[in-house]
């Protein structure tokens, strides 16, 4: 049995531009790429946090360092400039590496530059309802 799992994320990045006349895709600052584990056409989510759109496309590699994250084609039509999003892919794993899967996940400040990574999700929810408990 295979099962899908969350591969790789890049959380909170800024949409740095949008272009509805371009081919198809979200265009991927290089290094992001390298630290995400993401490849070049591969297929990717991407979930708007400020109107909730949520989208699939595939990667195109933008310049390295140049911080951009940018729509294209139809996927244009479903963010801004500025708004913030989570770009994730999926792997299919066997039950036996599920047990033991880690996703890579990038973290990225409002300029989209790395501020660190992690294995594992945060459970800010546990917290805040240990927190709301006292």
């Amino acid at each position: 049995m295979q099962i899908t799992m969350l591969k790789s994320k890049i959380h909170r990045a800024r949409v740095t531009g949008v272009n509805l006349d371009y081919e198809g895709s979200i265009a991927i600052d290089k290094k992001l790429l390298k630290e995400a584990d993401l490849l070049e056409f591969e297929k990717v989510d991407v979930l708007n946090i400020n109107n909730g759109a949520r989208f699939t496309t595939y990667v195109i590699e933008s310049p390295e360092n140049s911080g951009e994250i940018s729509l294209n084609g139809a996927a244009a039509r479903l963010a801004a400039k500025g708004d913030i999003i989570i770009i994730v892919s999926y792997c299919s794993v066997s039950k036996e590496e599920a047990a033991h899967h880690l996703p890579r996940l990038v973290y990225v400040n409002e300029y989209n530059d790395i501020t660190h990574f992690n294995n594992a999700i945060e459970n800010l929810f546990h917290e805040q309802v240990s927190k709301d408990a006292y």
